[in-house]
This record gives C-alpha cells, structure tokens and sequence, in this order.
C-alpha cells in the first residue's frame, strides 16, 4: 500500500499498515495523530511543520498529521504506520503539555537507544486487529496503542532533533523559511519577510521552495494556517470569525473559501462532527 497515494486531505480515520517508504511530491495534511516506526534500513528524514526531523531505525515518532508534513528523503526499508482519529487521541486525556505540543507541530521522537525490541510485533499485531472491523480486536489494539505513546511520552518530550543540513544550501535556506512560517503563519507575512529570514532575495526563495517542497510559498503557509484552524475548532468554543483571525487569514470570507476548499465541509460544521 502507498500511503501516499490513499491518505492525502481524507478525513481522520484508524487504519495500520507497513511497507517501504516513498518520498512525498509535495507537503501534505489529514486529520490524524500518525505514528511511525522505522523497522528497518536507515532513517527518514522528514520535513514537519518548522522542523527537519530524522527517524532512525528502531524510532517511534508521533506527530498530528494536519501539520503540513513531507518526507523529503528515506533510506528505510521497512516502516510501521499508524492513523488515529483526532477525537479519539484527544479523549484519551493525555498530558497537557504533551498535546499542546503535538497540536502546535512539535512532534515526539524517541532515539534508537530507547527502541523497544517488542515494537515491530505490536505494530503488526495492531495493524491486523484494526483491519478486522471487530469492535473487540480494535479495542484491545487501540488501548494498547494509547499506552505505548504514554510509555513513550514519559521519556521523549519537547523539541525534536534537527539533523544537520550539511552542504546543501538550498536546503539549508528552506528550513529556515519553513521556521520563519511556522513561527509567524498567524501574522500577515509576506514572501519578502520569508525570505529575509534566510537571507536570500524573495525571487530566489520562492524557486528553492518549491525546488526542495515542491508547492509554492503562499499554498504551504496556508496549510499550515489551515491546521491551526483545525485545532482551534477542535479544542476550543472561539467564534468562527475569531478563529479566523487567529489562524492568519486575513478575512472571514477568504477564511470559509479555505476551509471548506480544503476540508469539504464549512467551519462550523467541521466543529460539529468532531463534537459528536
């Protein structure tokens, strides 16, 4: 299965599955905690939300999905995939600052030293019972997956790991928009700003984004604008208008052509199925 090629902008759901890795054309979103295990080969080097984030071999990296998210290069073999629904993660009542940082695209990453050896069988085990359809297997797998991430959680916590950009400065310059982004999406910024965060000329930047992310400037600061409605809707009572304002866009109406667009289903509404 390529997840890839399944899981682009669908609605949350709970699925498990394991193959080889293939790199993303472009950044991408769905509404689900996803959960990685690298089981074999090298690592994979992600770009998530502001952060350039490498997954060895025998880590677990847990992240929310509706973050703008690429997988920019791989020398994994085998990886361990898991989807959770938004709802049900956040019914779980895990650790404020736990969730506060998942939601705001800072994922958890546990280093190959903390690998749990029973980890590659758990996630087959769970990817089987998640595909059955029963109630009583999808049970057991989903509580056994919420306290594998609390066990991970207790020791892995904060910022990930950057890896180093060695020579290549196109990409060197690109994280350090992809920072600037996830720093100021909710403010007005503009391409030039963007730019002046990696010292390059605004022409110059938006061909290297969209050499190294492939998409335009202006489209991936509105995922990630977009993500942040998604989480305000989810978790708090604001508004809608305010919730607009909070996520960077600079108008109710250009906010609801957005969300639904992206979303297929108006704001409001959005709130509502999560709420059910």
């Amino acid at each position: 299965m390529d997840p890839q090629a399944t899981i682009d902008d669908l609605p949350s759901f709970l699925a498990g599955w394991a193959g080889r890795p293939t790199l993303m054309k472009t950044p991408h979103r769905h509404d689900d905690i996803e959960v990685n295990l690298v089981a074999e080969g090298g690592p994979m080097l992600y770009l998530i939300g502001g952060s350039l984030v490498e997954v060895a071999r025998g880590s677990i990296v847990v992240f929310w999905a509706a973050i703008p998210h690429q997988l920019i290069a791989n020398r994994a073999e085998r990886v361990h995939w898991l989807h959770l629904p938004f709802d049900r993660f956040l019914s779980w009542g895990l650790p404020e600052p736990l969730v506060t940082h998942l939601l705001s695209g800072v994922p958890a990453i546990s280093p190959p030293s903390r690998a749990d050896a029973t980890d590659q069988a758990k996630f087959t085990q769970w990817a089987a019972d998640l595909a059955t359809g029963q109630a009583e297997p999808r049970r057991i797998a989903m509580l056994e997956i919420e306290a594998r991430i609390r066990r991970l959680t207790m020791s892995t916590f904060g910022e990930p790991v950057r890896p180093d950009t060695g020579d290549d400065p196109a990409l060197r310059q690109v994280v350090s928009m992809v920072r600037h982004i996830a720093t100021h999406f909710r403010e007005p910024i503009t391409i030039m700003e963007i730019a002046a965060a990696a010292n390059v000329h605004p022409t110059y930047a938006m061909t290297q984004f969209r050499k190294v992310v492939r998409t335009t400037i202006g489209d991936y600061l509105k995922l990630h604008r977009l993500a942040e409605a998604r989480r305000l809707l989810a978790t708090t009572d604001l508004p809608v208008s305010r919730v607009a304002a909070a996520s960077g866009f600079g108008s109710l109406s250009r906010f609801y052509r957005a969300f639904t667009d992206a979303c297929g289903t108006p704001p409001a509404r959005f709130r509502r199925e999560r709420r059910e």
